[in-house]
């Protein structure tokens, strides 16, 4: 059996056992004592683990850390790895840890910190002898990714090299901290990355209704991307000239009216959506922003409430040679008010709050 192999069989076993250990000791026992095993290092030979591991820190006399790995140095085991054990219901935290204390006394390179489930790899990045506050490595055994197998592999008994595994902790610690950022950005774009891009397709002032109005388009424009990347390689891989990838939502789909756009006509437009976060932005003190959505028609590019169609805030008429925002009444019959701009939406602020206030039976009185 490789070692993918092992580790894999590893993580079902964690999986299985885990909700029925209660102690931290139970969790040494059933959990990482044989990772440790399957690593390569005997766990009953004190030559290769040893088992709270004293070494005294100045005044402070008989400390322990959980685990030693041990390897000969001139005929003299010296530990090359400390590993403190936590329950795996414990949060991993370096606070007044032992690992902190212990690793500028020994000659370990690498500290482990783990419940079991979670492992934490650390070494000396930013100070030499000073254990980082930041692992370089963290895996999940129940959510083992593919390529992190291969740099827990570095740390088996048969493979342990110090100089190998500091090449790549480096790159290692920084590009997980990176993509960290990147899912950061691309979940929930900052202003500033907004900005970065926004500046290179726009020449007018990024104002907050701008500002607004680009985050939507980001957040679309790095999905599509995404997307087709994603197709792409897979229409290399499986050799197929036409490939369709279907888009996983989970929000609820309306059905179509007669008037709706569908297929290859539908084109919403920039200046659509554009006049759809003007309207959002005057609403937003009065009512939630995500409860306020677009639906685009044939004849007319709806803003509605909660996504429903007999919640229509207004009607936006832009594509034809005058431009005009529809207003409905009661008795849902729409009145159309021509616009020179876009700006002139602001003009019909009371009637747009008072159609909200018509639907959610707010008081929405002009200020």
């Amino acid at each position: 059996m490789d070692f993918k192999d092992q580790i894999k069989q590893h993580c079902d076993r964690v999986a299985k056992l885990k909700d029925s250990i209660q102690t931290e000791e139970a969790a040494k026992t059933a959990l990482i004592m044989p990772f440790l095993n399957m690593l390569g290092y005997d766990v009953f030979n004190p030559f290769e683990v040893v088992p709270e591991f004293i070494s005294d820190i100045g005044t402070k006399k008989g400390e322990k850390v959980d685990y030693a790995i041990m390897r000969e140095v001139n005929g003299q085991p010296e530990p090359c790895m400390l590993i403190e054990c936590k329950h795996w219901k414990q949060a991993l935290t370096l606070h007044d840890n032992q690992l902190l204390r212990y690793f500028h006394v020994t000659k370990a390179r690498f500290g482990i910190l783990t419940n079991g489930v979670v492992y934490r790899f650390y070494t000396d990045l930013v100070a030499p002898n000073r254990m980082d506050e930041q692992p370089f490595l963290e895996i999940d055994l129940l959510d083992l990714r593919e390529n992190q197998i291969e740099e827990v592999k570095k740390f088996s008994k048969p493979y342990f090299d110090v100089d190998q595994i500091l090449n790549t902790a480096s790159e290692l610690k920084y590009t997980g901290a990176l993509k960290s950022i990147m899912h950061q950005e691309f979940t929930n774009p900052s202003e500033h990355f907004v900005k970065y891009f926004a500046r290179g397709v726009y020449e007018g002032q990024l104002n907050a209704r701008m500002v607004d109005y680009f985050t939507g388009l980001v957040k679309k424009s790095i999905a599509q991307t995404i997307s087709e990347q994603v197709s792409g390689r897979l229409k290399t891989a499986l050799g197929q000239e036409e490939l369709a990838i279907p888009q996983i939502t989970t929000e609820p789909i309306a059905t179509p009216t007669s008037e709706e756009k569908t297929g290859p006509i539908v084109v919403t437009t920039a200046e659509e959506l554009e006049g759809f976060y003007i309207i959002r932005s005057i609403l937003r003190p009065h009512i939630d922003s995500n409860r306020i959505v677009h639906r685009d028609a044939q004849s007319y590019f709806a803003i509605l409430l909660d996504d429903n169609n007999r919640k229509t805030i207004c009607r936006l008429h832009l594509n034809g040679q005058k431009k005009y925002i529809g207003l409905l009444d009661a008795e849902k019959r729409e009145t159309k008010y021509e616009i020179q701009s876009l700006d002139d939406i602001y003009n019909h602020a009371e009637a747009l709050k008072q159609s909200v206030g018509n639907f959610t039976k707010l008081s929405v009185a002009a200020e």
